[in-house]
């Protein structure tokens, strides 16, 4: 793992003769004066830009507020607690994780509201949400959809005295998890039965990104609302509002059209989860927000889109031969499994700015720490220079740093980010 700074470790970011002595604040950042472009930091270094990030929040909750719906974003994707505070403060009504233990950081770094889009299994991952869901200020859900499950959880919780929140899990044939049909659906309904006081329905949920077609998309959500309905019809939920959720980073928008014109009104919380919005990419999520301003008409309305914010920036380490160029960037600094990373900026020591990358630059190859550069022959590239990467997957490029760099427009360090995977 990456220690490009940390919040409580000692930061082992290089500027001048040495390294940080003592513990630095992330808030004392902007104050050492640490420029990217004076190569004040060591690289490859993941980094992330003030102002777009900021466009990106801003126009995710303005899109969402649109259509009257709550935003939940995705947190697995960073697993950066002080990014959760913008999303939070922002107006996002809580955080989606995945596991117990992301559960638990969130929770530890003053996250009250956690709708954990996975199943709950496991003697110590249920000990940890008992723990958790103990201090009555914080709000926990967790996801239902086999009758095994429910008798686990059911058991164990009732042995503590506890009540958990649930949400059934819809899922289609080739899917993932979740009930396929109405006999599975039934027989957790009537396990659920059985833990009254143990587990409380509380509402429904689906991804629909399992799905990579519009029409079978829309029908997913149409039977996720029919049931949503059925129980909420049968007084089935124990909660009120109940939650209806759904939505990745690719199909929130017709999450949003279907959820929101099934005319629930105040009856029901929809809650949206895309997690990659923030930083967006240069790759799937690119081509999939492009897709969406077409057809979405209050995206297409809202114009400027969604902005990657997120580089990676490293060293021409050598060039071997005429038209290939080593980087020092490999598969433990950037994703690769959706598309290879894409150069955008060049910068040379001693420039004045940094200048775009040329159009016919491809990486073509990643090692643990290396990345072939296909370049053509009388490129102006040399040993030392700096390039900026844009990525494909958000996800699988944060898991890979312990720190991520704020940068503003001028590629001054002001913050950094820290990560708990």
């Amino acid at each position: 793992m990456h220690t490009v700074a940390a919040r409580a470790e000692v930061s082992s970011l290089n500027k001048g003769l040495g390294f940080l002595e003592e513990p630095t604040m992330p808030g004392e950042i902007r104050s050492l004066d640490w420029n990217l472009l004076r190569e004040e930091v060591s690289l490859p270094a993941a980094v992330l830009y003030e102002d777009r990030v900021m466009h990106n929040l801003r126009w995710m909750q303005q899109f969402i507020a649109e259509y009257g719906l709550k935003l939940a974003p995705h947190g697995k994707t960073t697993m950066t607690p002080r990014l959760f505070d913008l999303q939070l403060g922002a107006g996002a009504w809580g955080i989606t994780l995945a596991t117990a233990h992301q559960t638990r950081v969130a929770y530890e770094h003053g996250v009250r509201r956690v709708l954990m889009a996975n199943q709950l299994i496991g003697k110590e991952n249920m000990a940890i949400i008992s723990r958790l869901i103990a201090d009555p200020a914080f709000e926990y859900f967790c996801l239902v959809d086999s009758v095994a499950q429910v008798d686990q959880m059911g058991r164990f919780f009732t042995e503590r005295g506890q009540r958990l929140q649930v949400l059934l899990e819809l899922g289609v044939m080739g899917g993932r998890t979740g009930v396929r049909d109405e006999e599975q659906m039934q027989a957790v309904r009537d396990a659920l039965g059985r833990w009254p006081s143990a587990l409380a329905l509380c509402g429904v949920e689906m991804y629909e990104g399992v799905l990579d077609d519009e029409g079978a998309i829309r029908a997913f959500l149409g039977r996720a609302v029919d049931v949503a309905r059925r129980l909420a019809g049968d007084g089935s939920f124990q909660r009120a509002p109940f939650v209806l959720s759904g939505a990745g980073s690719a199909w929130y928008d017709v999450v949003a059209d279907v959820f929101a014109g099934a005319g629930f009104g105040e009856s029901v919380d929809i809650v949206l989860r895309p997690g990659c919005y923030l930083t967006h990419d240069m790759g799937v999520y690119r081509e999939a927000q492009d897709k969406i301003q077409q057809r979405n008409p209050i995206a297409h309305r809202m114009r400027s889109g969604l902005m990657p914010a997120l580089e990676v920036w490293a060293y021409v380490q050598s060039i071997p031969e005429a038209e290939k160029a080593i980087i020092a960037m490999g598969k433990r600094d950037a994703a690769f499994d959706l598309g290879l990373p894409m150069p955008t900026m060049i910068f040379r020591p001693g420039w004045e700015k940094p200048a775009a990358a040329a159009g016919h630059w491809t990486v073509t190859k990643m090692m643990d720490q290396h990345a072939y550069l296909q370049i053509a022959e009388g490129d102006d590239l040399q040993v030392g220079d700096m390039i900026g990467f844009g990525i494909s997957h958000p996800c699988l490029t944060f898991d890979k740093w312990r720190c991520l760099l704020l940068l503003d427009d001028q590629y001054q360090v002001v913050d950094v980010m820290q990560t708990f995977f």
